[in-house]
């Protein structure tokens, strides 16, 4: 009876986007990037080789899974990689991943299409990264004998899976190989509720941004437009974050930079956002943006292109992290590699790290722009104590690396020659 009402439950929901794909741009993303993906999954030359598929919900899991997948290619090159997405923001943004033998959407979840993808792509090992549950293509994987991990996961004592009508999302824990957590309550969580095929590896994001940092580039035209100014670098915005970080600008005047970075950069979200930050603003993209930077009394720069946030901050004095004002915070880490404070609005307590750092004094959450003012002046006019925490967030991400090759250690007896 569950597994019907999850069924139909599903079914309704994959009715549900398709009706709103006329009127909803990510709607019909979702679907349009779903047309015809049976001939490109079935055209995929799987060849007799081994194979990993990962799959992943959208960018966010797809960083944390890459560290695993570049370690496999490094140490197990004979071995190909699948990678599916769920969502259309991370399927556009790493359509092209080099790292991938072929990069799909995941096909609509129901009994026929996960037997019908495993068929077609006959993985030797399967990967789900965090989250992003579907019981039917993890029971196919069962019954075909395929092991299958959940990385880097981490539970919350409130979840479905730990109360008592959770009895299905349960079982879908129960199908794993085994489930790789980031800390010790996880595991606890799992043991308390009969799933003790678990391992403590950590969090691969440790790894992914420390290598992000290592090879991070230096972005002249930031440089220049922070001049000898502290420079706040404001990355993954919302507009609720933006309505408190523009009365911080309008209180502090020039005596900072600030760069925000959008989490949307759509040229409507971009034309918004640069008109309520005031005449003394310049988009990154903008024609003639040096000369700009060199010779107006700009205080404020949007950058408008995707894939520059993680070297942007490494030109920062400090960072706010978005999202903090809506459904959580996005990566603290990005930021905290290299070596300064991070702060964020109150919606933290589902991110172990973010707690963590909050702890260690390099992270700070704010409620409102007096309190997001009057931390920025603590910080800038305390010089040791900026210092200090931005030693303590450099000190937290090098602690934490080495969940990667824990991960790969835990999965590489299914990778056989």
């Amino acid at each position: 009876m569950l597994v019907l009402l999850y069924t139909a439950g599903i079914a309704c929901y994959h009715a549900t986007i398709h009706a709103l794909a006329p009127f909803h741009a990510k709607a019909a993303a979702w679907v349009n990037g779903r047309k015809g993906i049976w001939k490109r999954i079935e055209a995929f030359e799987r060849g007799n080789a081994r194979l990993a598929w990962f799959h992943v919900a959208s960018l966010g899991e797809f960083e944390q899974g890459r560290p695993l997948v570049e370690m496999i290619r490094e140490r197990e090159p004979g071995t190909r990689v699948v990678i599916t997405f769920f969502s259309p923001s991370g399927h556009e943004a790493r359509a092209n991943y080099p790292g991938a033998d072929a990069v799909f959407y995941l096909p609509q979840e129901s009994p026929r299409n996960a037997r019908r993808f495993i068929r077609a792509i006959r993985p030797d090992v399967a990967i789900f990264v965090k989250y992003d549950f579907w019981y039917h293509y993890l029971h196919a994987l069962r019954d075909a004998g395929i092991p299958t991990y959940l990385l880097s996961a981490r539970f919350r004592a409130g979840q479905l899976f730990f109360r008592r009508w959770g009895v299905l999302h349960r079982r879908m824990l129960g199908l794993f190989e085994k489930i790789l957590v980031q800390d010790d309550a996880s595991a606890r969580l799992l043991r308390a509720a009969g799933i003790t095929r678990v391992d403590v590896t950590g969090d691969t994001r440790f790894d992914r941004v420390l290598d992000i940092a290592a090879n991070a580039r230096a972005i002249e035209r930031v440089e220049r437009f922070r001049g000898n100014y502290p420079l706040i670098v404001c990355g993954s915005t919302w507009p609720a974050d933006e309505k408190l970080l523009l009365s911080c600008i309008r209180e502090r005047g020039e005596t900072c930079r600030w760069v925000i970075v959008p989490h949307e950069v759509d040229e409507p979200r971009i034309r918004t956002l640069v008109a309520r930050c005031g005449p003394a603003t310049a988009r990154f993209s903008d024609e003639g943006i040096d000369k700009i930077i060199d010779e107006t009394a700009c205080h404020v720069l949007v950058i408008d292109r995707v894939g520059l946030l993680s070297s942007v901050y490494r030109h920062a004095t400090i960072a706010y992290i978005g999202g903090g004002f809506g459904r959580g915070i996005h990566n603290t880490l990005e930021a905290a590699v290299y070596g300064i404070p991070v702060v964020f609005g109150p919606a933290y307590r589902k991110f172990g790290e973010a707690i963590e750092m909050i702890r260690r004094g390099c992270a700070f959450p704010v409620n409102d722009d007096k309190r997001c003012n009057r931390l920025i002046d603590e910080l800038l006019s305390t010089p040791a104590r900026l210092a200090d925490a931005g030693q303590q967030a450099r000190a937290f991400v090098q602690e934490n690396a080495g969940a990667t090759a824990r991960a790969f250690n835990a999965i590489k007896k299914d990778l056989p020659e």
